[in-house]
């Protein structure tokens, strides 16, 4: 099963599957008084290579989520299902011919509490309009969405990374062309595959 939802105030960002399972849960991280704690990983891409820095300390929980979903392969294959030029790509979810992946681990807690905002070349966890249910989808924003953040009574959508190597392949991604497929908007008419997403060698 899988259909876009769409918030009134946030359109057009969430999209992702019904999950039955309970939020993830993990232990907070004591404070270091050290540097913060970062992971890098290589997304390759039919349009290139982007370098992710991971921002391990200030969204713990959805960057473990996201290196099991890495450690796995999981995203080798999927495509960026939906592209808006002036707002965002989403991807991790999806293979070519719109077929649904299916998330391997329960949803996660919403981290959007961190301090960490919408920024161009941030990268963030697409969920449902239920705050606690982002698997295995992300998006990355290509211009500074500060609707996505987490204010007043809005609950925001949780920043755990960003683009350090490549923002000009999520340039090249953001303006492919799109077209309706089915109940689907803004999905690129040329498959735009995730080759790979790896940790990168220390």
């Amino acid at each position: 099963m899988f259909g876009f939802r769409v918030f009134a105030m946030l359109p057009l960002v969430c999209l992702l599957t019904a999950c039955d399972n309970s939020p993830k849960k993990m232990e907070k991280k004591s404070a270091d008084d050290g540097p913060e704690k970062t992971t890098i990983v290589i997304m390759e891409t039919s349009k290139g290579t982007v370098k992710i820095e991971l921002y391990d300390d200030k969204a713990p929980i959805t960057v473990q989520n996201f290196l099991e979903y890495v450690d796995d392969k999981h995203y080798d294959g999927t495509i960026f299902h939906r592209v808006i030029p002036d707002f965002m790509i989403q991807g991790g979810g999806f293979v070519p011919g719109l077929r649904e992946k299916g998330s391997k681990y329960p949803p996660i807690k919403n981290e959007s509490a961190n301090g960490l905002e919408n920024f161009r070349g941030t990268l963030a966890m697409a969920r449902t309009n239920a705050p606690d249910s982002a698997t295995d989808q992300f998006f990355i924003n290509v211009k500074n969405n500060g609707a996505l953040d987490r204010a007043g009574g809005r609950v925001g959508y949780a920043v755990f990374g960003k683009v350090i190597g490549g923002m000009e392949v999520v340039d090249a991604i953001r303006v492919v062309k799109t077209a309706e497929a089915g109940q689907h908007e803004d999905v690129p008419v040329d498959d735009v595959i995730i080759k790979s997403i790896r940790r990168a060698a220390l």
